[in-house]
């Protein structure tokens, strides 16, 4: 079993339980998602392990792995903590980015931009994913590299989500190029700035996403 149909397995519990197929507080029952898959119960639960890393699926010893939807209230308030971290991300890297960074950077978003061309969502999302990160280690603080980065594990699903909003690549990509800009002229406050812009504009977008699909209570 490869990790990228894992992946996907992730990829289609999550829109199960986006578009409400799968209910909040609903046991998962891995035999018969075993069936629905084709594949084994061993990937079927390195997949249920992955989403509860992120907070869709709660895993109780003994019971099993339940639907966790989480509410409005607790989107709002993650994705408003991510936009500070990864604010102050930004502001750190601006000041402090090696040359072998920013060439890291600007490739990340070259492929960004390649794929919103192409119009593949999921490469758009892996790249967009490396410029998240290249900035976080090129911020040069350990302890808000870590954090940051187990906060973004926790909302990756979301993040992923909110990319299929129609026009949302392009929007994105746009607020890249702010943030890379503001990076390159060592222009702290500007970067920090379009990067909190970026991240709040992804917890709209999502929460606008699930409200038109009416998964979110």
């Amino acid at each position: 079993m490869t990790s990228s149909r894992v992946e996907n397995i992730v990829h289609e519990l999550e829109d199960l339980i986006f578009d409400g197929t799968l209910s909040n507080g609903e046991k998962l029952d891995e035999v018969r998602l075993a069936d629905r898959f084709e594949v084994s119960r061993t990937p079927l639960r390195e997949a249920l392990q992955r989403l509860a890393q992120s907070g869709l699926v709660e895993l109780v010893p003994r019971r099993g792995a339940f639907v966790h939807q989480l509410g409005p209230l607790d989107l709002m308030e993650m994705f408003e903590v991510m936009a500070e971290m990864e604010s102050s991300c930004a502001r750190l890297a601006a000041r402090r980015i090696s040359e072998d960074g920013l060439e890291r950077l600007i490739d990340a978003n070259s492929k960004c931009r390649d794929a919103v061309g192409s119009g593949e969502i999921d490469t758009y999302y892996a790249e967009n994913e490396r410029f998240h990160q290249i900035i976080y280690q090129e911020a040069g603080n350990g302890f808000l590299r870590r954090e940051t980065a187990r906060l973004q594990k926790r909302l990756t699903p979301f993040r992923r989500k909110q990319l299929g909003a129609r026009g949302r690549m392009k929007e994105s990509l746009s607020e890249h190029e702010t943030i890379v800009q503001g990076i390159k002229q060592n222009d702290a406050d500007a970067a920090a700035r379009a990067m909190r812009d970026h991240v709040a504009v992804q917890g709209e977008k999502f929460h606008s996403l699930m409200a038109g699909l009416k998964t979110i209570r």
